[in-house]
């Protein structure tokens, strides 16, 4: 009985956490100035910080940052003001892909492939096949896209990227 009543006061204490305060770099001197800035910045609400980042952009002409999406190649840096602009075509990365009709005989290995690409039900996929033309998956990279259309033209399927 003594035991537990030693143990019960540190396992209440254990499941409670106090809140830590870490500063990190805490000796470095931070400029009275930008400890100003911070301060006024900090009680500045939603919308207000909004239009100072939108201020901020344009006066120091920054642009927005883009990031590439899946499967794409990242862009590359803009050319100074100075410098002609080329004219550049850009091959297309991400497409749709579209099941456009179907052989009659090769029905039922298509549904199974759409059933099985999709995660749809037996029934579903009857449905989906039945009411072409019909987008199969949207944002695909080009390799894969390629793939699926590779794949259900090998069972008799007609396959648009778009």
């Amino acid at each position: 009985m003594s035991l537990l009543r030693t143990v019960r006061p540190a396992l209440r204490l254990a499941g409670k956490r106090a809140p830590i305060a870490v500063r990190f770099n805490s000796t470095i001197k931070v400029d009275p100035k930008i400890s100003t800035i911070v301060d006024q910045i900090s009680t500045l609400t939603l919308l207000e910080t909004s239009a100072l980042v939108t201020e901020l952009k344009e006066r120091l002409n920054i642009s927005d940052i883009s990031f590439p999406s899946g499967g794409a190649q990242a862009a590359a840096p803009a050319a100074p003001v100075e410098e002609e602009v080329k004219e550049v075509v850009e091959e297309k990365t991400i497409f749709s892909v579209k099941l456009e009709s179907f052989e009659a005989k090769s029905k039922p290995k298509i549904i199974k492939e759409v059933k099985s690409m999709l995660g749809l039900s037996l029934v579903e996929s009857k449905k989906f096949v039945e009411s072409a033309p019909k987008v199969l998956k949207e944002n695909v990279a080009k390799e894969d896209a390629d793939k699926i259309k590779a794949l259900l033209e090998g069972l008799g399927a007609k396959v648009s990227l778009e």
